[in-house]
């Protein structure tokens, strides 16, 4: 894999920093995202056969990146074209690519995930959202019951692809299936999670009662189980890491502004070693996780799933670090004026920490490396 970027990449961040430029702070979601997708960011690693525009998690997180660094970054790129689209496109049968990619693609429909649930965080083995098939006598297909958490955008997306299992009568065993449930399902109910971070984006707990679906829910093969499921879970993460590298840069660069503005004793603040070293060092860091996301989203794109796990895990650790650390000395750096919000960098601190706690904990990404990077034991 080569660091340096090809010029249509160069070129696709030149173009998504103007877009996010011309939105900026306290950009209108729906405008921003009605735009994007016209513009074919929104759907540009999903197949050209379907609208898409045929790259990988390569190009959409250099969108995503690109529009957090502008300070308008869209957390839904996260599940709608990464995760839902890439499962679609991959394991969809091709009646639910022609209905669900073109749409995605172009950011005329819209597609949330939940796989959370209260008491299987971390640990999706522990799922407990069923999924059973309902006797041809009482009209076929699916019947879900469960429970889902911290699900983003329920409210605003046409559909949620919900992580479910079902019962093998031959082993009695519970394996990982994906549903496609549409916002109006009867018994789909949804409840808005109060929450200290403020985002666009609302977060939602779901309950499942009985929910019904037509045979065709089912995204891909139920016997795929957690090679589909993983599938959306590398991208999630690689995307992750776009949204926090994104999220670290604005607040660089605001801080990088300030420091070379704000004077004291007749020079700029950023002249003092205690000032300019922290910044350079965000920026070592945040540089640092770029080229980690960049390997993990080749790799990704390249087909290589087991290498694309390791590298997107490292990539969402690396990049959720630099990013709480880049707020943190920007806020710093601005000192009182860090707290205010004409300067919108107070909000980040709550925002920042996100990509330390989802989709996956730093601790359990430390889990992860210790066991298949290092061959460690597990200590569960």
């Amino acid at each position: 894999m080569s660091i340096v970027e090809t010029q249509e990449h160069q070129d696709l961040r030149a173009a998504v920093a103007a877009l996010g430029r011309r939105h900026g702070r306290g950009f209108d979601r729906d405008i921003l995202w009605s735009e994007a997708g016209k513009l074919g960011y929104l759907g540009v690693n999903l197949p050209e056969e379907y609208g898409g525009g045929g790259g990988g998690l390569a190009e959409l997180s250099i969108v995503l990146e690109e529009l957090g660094a502008a300070g308008c970054p869209l957390l839904l790129m996260v599940v709608s074209p990464a995760i839902c689209g890439t499962v679609i496109a991959r394991f969809g049968t091709e009646e639910q690519k022609r209905e669900w990619l073109p749409g995605l693609a172009d950011g005329s429909r819209t597609m949330a995930f939940g796989i959370t649930e209260p008491d299987a965080g971390s640990n999706s083995h522990r799922i407990t959202t069923t999924a059973r098939k309902a006797d041809d006598s009482d009209g076929g297909g699916w019947i879900l019951n469960g429970r889902k958490v911290f699900v983003s955008g329920v409210d605003i997306t046409d559909a949620t692809l919900v992580v479910g299992r079902t019962e093998d009568a031959r082993t009695g065993s519970l394996k990982p299936c994906l549903f496609i449930v549409p916002r109006d399902a009867q018994g789909f109910h949804r409840s808005q999670i109060d929450m200290e971070l403020q985002a666009v984006e609302k977060q939602f707990e779901l309950v499942l009662d009985d929910v019904r679906l037509p045979a065709d829910a089912l995204v891909g093969d139920e016997d795929a189980g957690l090679l589909q499921l993983f599938a959306g879970l590398n991208p999630e993460r690689v995307m992750t890491a776009a949204f926090a590298l994104g999220m670290g840069r604005h607040a660089l660069d605001k801080a990088v502004d300030y420091a070379k503005t704000r004077q004291v004793w007749k020079q700029p603040i950023g002249a003092h070693q205690a000032i300019a070293h922290p910044l350079a060092q965000a920026y070592i860091e945040i540089e640092l996780a770029r080229l980690m996301m960049r390997k993990a989203a080749h790799l990704y794109d390249a087909g290589d799933d087991a290498g694309a796990g390791e590298a997107a895990n490292m990539a969402k650790y690396a990049a959720g670090e630099a990013c709480v650390r880049a707020v943190d000395q920007a806020v710093h750096t601005l000192g009182g004026n860090g707290l205010t919000r004409e300067y919108g960098l107070a909000s980040l601190i709550t925002a920042s920490r996100v990509a330390r706690i989802a989709p996956v904990s730093r601790e359990m990404i430390l889990n992860y490396v210790s066991h298949q990077s290092l061959g460690l034991p597990k200590s569960y």
